[in-house]
């Protein structure tokens, strides 16, 4: 009987910025969370990424009793599924978590546990913004995708909002452009007192881990009436708005009821939820926008649990 109170499942949603992994009992409780670094092989490397999966588990590991199945998120394994036999390879080598191989261990798209973070629906879209972004949906036997190539395009993510603010601060600085309080938010923020600092922040360090935390002074900023802030805010919205207008016009549910879950600390910024809700309702007005109140890595459990309750009806 599967349905013992020493047997776990452990799920796992790995992004750019962070990795959360979650204890849960076979009834989907959440008994533990263990969080880490990034856990995306396009930003930090195939190892590393294994290494912060495998230090977010080590943090929620039961002191005894079985975990039947693992099943991890991950970026980038849809758009280059080849990832998928690597992390496997690589964290089944790791003996502070080896635990995991006496059970199932599967790695999955963050795309797919994003989604069901916010729905118990089989069909619909998923808008991630965080670092990077894509959209993703499925009707029926059909899916449809819209970026996520990395973050040199990725238009409209975090990271995409902060080259712009970067951008924006130089071109005040240089006065090739107009004055923006982008400049002296991201000046105080960062305790910056020379241009050159600026460039230190920047360059000397992961610009991948440093350039998105600007999106969050800009949203700051436009809540202030800058303009140049409102303007790349306003734009992020309409971009992300694009990617998931792709994929429904794929998917052809203009016209129909459907969940649009939307995943990502991009979403925090009502300006940028407004503008992309404003072109979406545009083509399909009864899209059902959807921003998931517990952590994503709720539907990493979800989808275990199935595959669990599916193993268990044919054994």
């Amino acid at each position: 009987m599967l349905l013992q109170n020493n047997n776990y499942i452990i799920g796992v949603d790995g992004g750019g910025t962070k990795t959360v992994a979650a204890l849960a009992d076979l009834k989907g409780k959440i008994l533990k969370l263990g969080e880490s670094g990034s856990s995306s092989s396009t930003n930090v490397g195939i190892k590393k990424a294994t290494e912060n999966v495998a230090k977010a588990i080590k943090k929620i590991l039961p002191k005894r009793g079985k975990i039947l199945l693992t099943l991890i998120g991950l970026p980038a394994v849809k758009e280059r599924p080849e990832l998928i036999k690597k992390v496997k390879k690589e964290l089944l080598k790791k003996e502070e978590i080896s635990v995991i191989s006496r059970g199932k261990l599967e790695i999955v798209s963050d795309q797919v546990v994003a989604f069901r973070s916010g729905t118990d629906e089989k069909f619909g879209v998923i808008l991630i913004s965080g670092t990077g972004c894509v959209s993703h949906g499925w009707r029926k036997e059909k899916e449809a995708h819209a970026s996520g190539w990395g973050w040199l395009a990725d238009e409209g993510s975090g990271f995409w909002v902060g080259q712009k603010v970067y951008q924006a601060i130089w071109k005040d600085l240089d006065s090739r452009g107009p004055k923006t309080l982008l400049t002296e938010l991201v000046f105080k923020k960062f305790k910056i007192k020379q241009k050159k600092d600026l460039i230190n922040l920047v360059y000397l360090k992961n610009p991948i881990l440093i350039v998105p935390q600007f999106s969050k002074v800009c949203d700051q900023a436009a809540q202030k009436g800058d303009e140049i802030a409102r303007n790349i805010m306003d734009e992020s919205g309409r971009e992300l708005a694009l990617a998931a207008i792709t994929v429904i016009k794929k998917l052809n549910f203009q016209k129909n009821r459907f969940p649009l879950v939307l995943v990502g600390s991009t979403f925090r910024s009502k300006i940028i939820v407004n503008a992309l809700k404003k072109e979406i309702k545009k083509l399909a007005p009864q899209a059902e926008f959807i921003q998931p109140k517990p952590e994503p890595v709720i539907g990493a459990i979800k989808l275990a649990l199935e595959q669990i309750h599916n193993y268990g009806k044919t054994h």
